[in-house]
C-alpha cells in the first residue's frame, strides 16, 4: 500500500505576499490544500512580503530582473518572470513527482505544460476577465492562451459565479467548479482598533463616514469613484470619506484634485492596511463603496464589507449583483451623479443604514468563509484524484 502523501506544485507570477486580491487568495489556497493533507511546492515570484503559511514550501523564483513590483494584469515583465518560472518548475519536476500542477491565472499555460510533462493532473485557477484589462495585442493574445488551457486542463476553478459560467461556455461538460472568494482576513474586527479608527474617522458625532477598499486600477471604477466624492459632500455636510489603497504617487494625485475643488479635508487617505486590521476600520465606516464598472469576477472588497455588517453602495454592475442584491446595497447606475445621490441619501438614513447592514454577516456566515471555501477546493481535487 502506497501511503505517500499527494504532492502539488502551485504555481503563481502574483507576488506574495502584497495588498491586493490575488496575492490574498493564493495564502487560502495553499493553506487549505496543506490543510486537506498534501504536501504543497508554492513556486511564485520573488517579489512580495515574506507570509509563512504552516505545512507549506514557498520557493521564489530568482530575480533577474531586479524587479521591486509588477503590476496587475498581462505585462512583458510578468511573461519574462513566467519563462523564469517555467525554468525553476522544471528542475523540480525532474526532482520530484507531483500528482497535481496548479497554475494560476498566467501560470495555467505552464501548469498544463509541467503536468503533461511529469504525467499529472493539471488544474487552472482563474481570479479574473480578460476584458477587465485595458485591450490591445498582449491581451488578446493573453486571452487566447487562456482558452486553449481552459480547454485542455483537468479541472479549471473560477473565482465567482461570472468566471464559472464563462468557462463552462468554453468546456462544455469538462469539470469546472467555483470557489468563491472570501474575506481578506479570518480575523474578526478588533474593538480597540475600531475605536481608533472611529476617533480618526469620525470628527463629530454625527458624522458619517463612506469608505471604499481597493487598487486604483480603471475596472474598478475608481474615476467615478472620484467624480461622485464632491457632489457627495455638497449634498450632505455631515458625511466624510475614507479611501483605502493607492499607492503614494495615486494618492497624492487624488488628493491634489480633491484640494483643488475645497473637499480634501474631508477626505481621509488612509493607504494600504494590512488585511487583519482591514476588518477594524470598516467596522468603524457607516457606508462601504463598490463602484465596479468592469468585469466578471466578484469584488473581493465585498466579502470584506459583508463581514463586518455594513450598508453599502454599488454600481448596478454584474459584477457586483453576483453576491449582493436590494436587501444587502443600494444600487446606483455607473455614473458620478446618480452613485453620488445613493451614497448622500444613505448618509441621511440611518434607518436604511442599519437594514441592509441587518442582513450582510449572514452571507459570510453561510457561504463565504475558510470552511467553505476548504470544502471547495476538495471537490476539485476530489474529482481528478482518484
Amino acid at each position: 500500500m502506497n501511503d505517500r502523501r499527494r504532492r502539488i506544485l502551485f504555481i503563481a507570477s502574483q507576488p506574495y505576499f502584497q495588498w491586493r486580491g490575488s496575492p490574498i487568495r493564493l495564502g487560502f489556497d495553499v493553506r487549505a490544500l496543506a490543510e486537506l493533507g498534501f504536501d504543497v511546492d508554492f513556486l511564485t515570484l520573488p517579489i512580495g512580503q515574506d507570509r509563512p503559511v504552516p505545512g507549506v514550501r514557498i520557493i521564489r523564483a530568482p530575480n533577474l530582473f531586479f524587479a521591486r513590483d509588477i503590476a496587475i494584469g498581462p505585462s512583458a515583465l510578468k511573461l519574462a518572470f513566467d519563462g523564469v518560472i517555467f525554468a525553476e518548475a522544471l528542475g523540480m519536476v525532474a526532482r520530484r513527482r507531483y500528482d497535481v500542477v496548479h497554475g494560476v491565472e498566467d501560470c495555467g499555460f505552464l501548469a498544463l505544460v509541467l503536468a503533461r510533462l511529469c504525467r499529472a493532473k493539471a488544474v487552472f485557477e482563474k481570479h479574473s476577465d480578460a476584458g477587465s484589462y485595458k485591450q490591445g495585442l498582449a491581451v488578446r493574445a493573453y486571452a487566447g492562451v487562456e482558452r486553449f488551457v481552459m480547454r485542455r486542463a483537468d479541472a479549471v476553478i473560477g473565482t465567482g459565479p461570472g468566471l464559472l459560467r464563462q468557462a463552462r461556455e468554453i468546456r462544455g461538460d469538462a469539470p469546472a467548479f467555483c470557489v468563491s472568494d472570501i474575506p481578506s482576513s479570518l480575523e474578526e474586527p478588533d474593538p480597540e482598533v475600531t475605536a481608533k479608527a472611529r476617533a480618526r474617522l469620525a470628527p463629530t458625532a454625527d458624522s458619517v463616514v463612506a469608505a471604499y477598499v481597493g487598487s486604483f486600477a480603471a475596472y474598478q471604477g475608481i474615476e467615478l469613484l472620484f467624480e461622485s466624492i464632491p457632489l457627495a459632500l455638497a449634498a450632505e455636510p455631515r458625511l466624510r470619506f475614507a479611501i483605502v489603497g493607492g499607492t503614494e504617487e495615486q494618492i497624492a494625485e487624488r488628493r491634489a484634485a480633491l484640494r483643488e475643488r475645497g473637499f480634501e479635508d474631508r477626505v481621509d487617505f488612509l493607504g494600504k492596511i494590512p488585511p487583519d486590521e482591514l476588518p477594524g476600520w470598516l467596522s468603524a465606516c457607516d457606508i462601504l463603496l463598490s463602484p465596479r464598472i468592469q468585469g466578471l469576477n466578484t469584488p473581493l472588497k465585498l466579502l470584506d464589507y459583508l463581514k463586518v455588517a455594513r450598508a453599502i453602495v454599488a454600481t448596478d454592475h454584474p459584477a457586483n449583483r453576483l453576491i449582493l442584491d436590494e436587501s444587502t446595497a443600494r444600487f446606483a447606475q455607473p455614473e458620478p451623479v446618480p452613485f453620488a445621490a445613493a451614497i448622500a441619501a444613505l448618509a441621511g438614513d440611518e434607518a436604511a443604514r442599519g437594514a441592509l447592514a441587518s442582513r450582510c454577516r449572514r452571507l459570510v456566515d453561510e457561504k463565504y468563509n475558510f470552511g467553505k471555501f476548504r470544502e471547495g477546493l476538495a471537490e476539485v481535487y476530489s474529482s481528478i484524484l482518484p
